[in-house]
């Protein structure tokens, strides 16, 4: 038996898997795997419901702080030098679409959580914090991405092949992929009007920062990666 991060007690031979029910285990994963030294920044911090089982990085962010201890920052505009931290937690919001007029609002998901006005807002936000990870992070330095697909004005959106697709170009590699699996979600009242099949998943994309920019296939990377 050996003793992770959080003093639990885990297996020498636990196989970690690429999903799970539990994000805690989802983390605890990554941080064995890719961060054994914790992970050090969290530029979308809120109330730090991801470090109830794990440890609270050294540096916590929010455009809005949550808690005392919170740093207000823009994740697009952080005070960290380049190539200077090695490790990010991002959570970013995913919902697109106009704010509810009130709490009575028919969208229980979007009266719940951030958005953002149209699909074009989202993309520059998610390309913006990029390019700023990117300066940020040392050269083999991790980000965890955690993201959703998304559906707007009735169209699917693969949030998770535009983020790939993006950081690539930047010169991060997609090292790995988690999905995080629910048993359970916020169902609105218009549900017997699907178009799309409702997501009861997530997922946490770890990148790693490469020395020269990676051009990804689905063979894999072509250059760039040792």
């Amino acid at each position: 038996m050996q003793t992770s991060l959080d003093g639990k007690k885990e297996k020498k031979d636990e196989i970690i898997k690429s999903v799970s029910y539990d994000q805690d285990e989802i983390l605890r994963w990554i941080i064995k795997l890719y961060c054994p030294d914790g992970i050090k920044l969290d530029p979308t911090y809120s109330k730090g419901n991801f470090y109830k089982n794990i440890p609270k990085p050294k540096f916590i962010y929010d455009i809005d702080p949550q808690t005392e201890d919170t740093i207000q920052a823009d994740c697009k505009k952080l005070p960290h030098s380049d190539n200077s931290i090695e490790s990010i937690m991002f959570d970013p919001p995913f919902i697109v679409g106009l704010p509810a007029k009130n709490v009575n609002s028919s969208s229980i998901i979007a009266n719940r959580f951030s958005r953002f006005k149209n699909i074009d807002e989202l993309w520059k936000f998610y390309e913006s914090s990029l390019n700023e990870f990117y300066r940020i992070l040392k050269i083999n330095g991790v980000l965890i991405f955690k993201c959703q697909d998304t559906i707007s004005s009735g169209r699917q959106y693969l949030s998770h092949v535009r983020i790939v697709n993006y950081a690539c170009s930047l010169g991060f590699y997609p090292k790995d992929l988690f999905i995080l699996l629910a048993k359970n979600r916020i169902i609105g009242k218009h549900h017997h009007k699907q178009q799309h099949a409702r997501k009861f998943h997530s997922y946490f994309i770890v990148f790693i920062k490469q020395k020269s920019k990676v051009e990804y296939s689905n063979t894999g990377p072509e250059k760039g990666v040792g």
